[in-house]
C-alpha cells in the first residue's frame, strides 16, 4: 500500500466507525416518550426521553433552580424523586445530606430521563418565569466587574425579594454550541419592575462572564429566568451584619437600598465590603452617601494588600479580621444579630466561624458556584 492511500484507508475506516457509533447511540439511547408526573399528578408531562430532567423541565417552562447551568456544581436543582430512578451518583453525593439521600431528593441535572418518573416540586417553583429585555446599559464599575442593566421587554415587570437572582441565558458564540445558564444575583432594588440589574465579574474561561465582558453590547436583546433563591431580609429586630467582596456586592446592595426605600431604618445595620486594592472598591460614595440619611447604617470597606499610591486611610487586612475587631471592640453586644454573606466558599466559611466566635447562630448566605 501506498504512503499516499494508507492515510485516505485510515481515514474512511474512521469515518465508517463514527457512523456507526452514531447508528447504535441513537438506537440504544432511544428512550422514547416518557411521562414526568408531578405532584401527584397534579401536572404531567410528556417528553422525549434521553435527556437531563432538568433542561427537559426548562424546555417545559418549569425552572428548577441552577446556579451553574447543569453543570452538577452547585448542587442548587434537588428534587424530590418518588419513583426508581437508580442508586446515586458519585456527582450527587457530595451535595446530600444522609436525610435527603434517604428521602431520594436528587439533582435534576443528574438525572437521565430513561422511563416514566413521579417527583415532587415546591409550588412556588411554578411561579418562576423566563423574561425577554433589552441591554439598557453595560458599564465598568470595576477593571474586571461589569454592572448590567436590562430593561424588560416579555413581560416588562418582574416581582422578586431584594436578595434573590435570576440566570442569565446566554447564547452561542465561539466554541460554545448550546444555550447556557449562569446565576447572577439581582442587584437593584425591587420597586423598580422594569429593570433588572446584575453585577458580572469576568473569570478567566468562564462562559458567561466571558461573553458578557467580551460580547454582548447595549441594545442586545437577551433572556433571563427567575426569581429564585431564599437569600433575604429576614423580618426580625436583630442587627444585621452583612459581608461581601467582589460581585457578592449585589445582594446585599439589593436588600440595604430595598430597606431604605421602604422605610426600614430601625434595625442596625453594618456592611463589611472586602476587597484587595483600591481598584477592587466600587459604590463607595453611593453607600457613603445613604450612611449620611441613615443613622443606623455603617459601612467599612477594608483593603487586604492597599498598593503606595491608594493612600488608602480605611481598615486593612482581611475582611474576616476587621469583622472580628468590630464585634469585639466596635458593635454593641446588647442587641441580637444575624449575619448575611455573599461572596466565595472560603470567605463565607471563614466568616462563619467568625460569627460562631462571637455567638451569632442566624447566618443567611449567597455562595458562589
Amino acid at each position: 500500500m501506498s504512503m499516499i492511500m494508507a492515510p485516505l484507508v485510515v481515514s474512511a475506516v474512521s469515518t465508517v466507525l463514527a457512523i456507526i457509533i452514531t447508528v447504535v447511540d441513537s438506537i440504544v439511547n432511544n428512550y422514547g416518550e416518557v411521562q414526568i408526573d408531578i405532584n401527584d399528578s397534579k401536572r404531567v408531562l410528556k417528553v422525549n426521553g434521553g435527556s437531563p430532567l432538568l433542561q427537559t423541565l426548562s424546555s417545559q417552562g418549569i425552572f428548577v433552580p441552577s446556579a451553574c447551568g447543569g453543570r452538577g456544581s452547585c448542587g442548587a436543582c434537588k428534587v424530590k424523586v418518588l419513583s426508581d430512578v437508580g442508586p446515586h451518583l458519585p456527582t450527587e453525593l457530595p451535595y446530600m445530606s444522609k436525610e435527603e439521600i434517604n428521602a431520594n431528593v436528587r439533582l435534576a441535572c443528574q438525572i437521565k430521563l430513561k422511563k416514566d418518573i413521579k417527583i415532587y416540586l415546591p409550588e412556588e417553583l411554578f411561579n418562576i418565569r423566563k423574561f425577554k429585555g433589552i441591554v439598557e446599559s453595560l458599564k465598568d464599575v470595576t477593571y474586571d466587574i461589569k454592572e448590567l442593566r436590562i430593561r424588560l421587554i416579555e413581560p416588562n415587570e418582574i416581582s422578586f425579594k431584594a436578595g434573590q437572582y435570576v440566570q442569565l441565558v446566554i447564547p452561542p458564540y465561539e466554541n460554545i454550541k448550546e444555550l447556557t445558564q449562569r446565576a447572577y444575583s439581582i442587584s437593584s432594588s425591587p420597586s423598580d419592575k422594569n429593570h433588572v440589574e446584575l453585577l458580572i465579574r469576568l473569570v478567566p474561561g468562564g462562559i458567561a462572564t466571558t461573553y458578557v465582558h467580551k460580547y454582548m453590547k447595549e441594545g442586545d436583546v437577551v433572556e433571563i429566568v427567575g426569581p429564585f433563591g431564599d437569600f433575604y431580609m429576614r423580618d426580625t429586630n436583630a442587627d444585621m451584619i452583612m459581608v461581601a467582596g467582589g460581585s457578592g456586592m449585589a445582594p446585599i446592595k439589593s436588600i440595604i437600598f430595598d430597606m431604605w426605600e421602604r422605610g426600614i431604618t430601625n434595625r442596625n445595620v453594618w456592611y463589611f465590603f472586602g476587597a484587595r486594592s483600591k481598584r477592587d472598591l466600587y459604590y463607595v460614595e453611593m453607600f457613603r452617601e445613604l450612611e449620611k440619611k441613615w443613622e443606623k447604617f455603617h459601612f467599612i470597606p477594608a483593603l487586604s494588600d492597599p498598593l503606595p499610591e491608594d493612600n488608602w486611610e480605611g481598615e486593612t487586612g482581611l475582611i474576616t479580621n476587621v469583622l472580628d475587631k468590630y464585634l469585639q471592640s466596635v458593635i454593641p453586644n446588647e442587641n441580637s444579630k444575624e449575619g448575611y454573606l455573599c461572596g466565595s466558599p472560603g470567605m463565607i466559611n471563614a466568616c462563619v466561624q467568625v460569627f460562631d466566635k462571637h455567638g451569632i447562630k442566624d447566618v443567611y448566605y449567597d455562595k458562589f458556584a
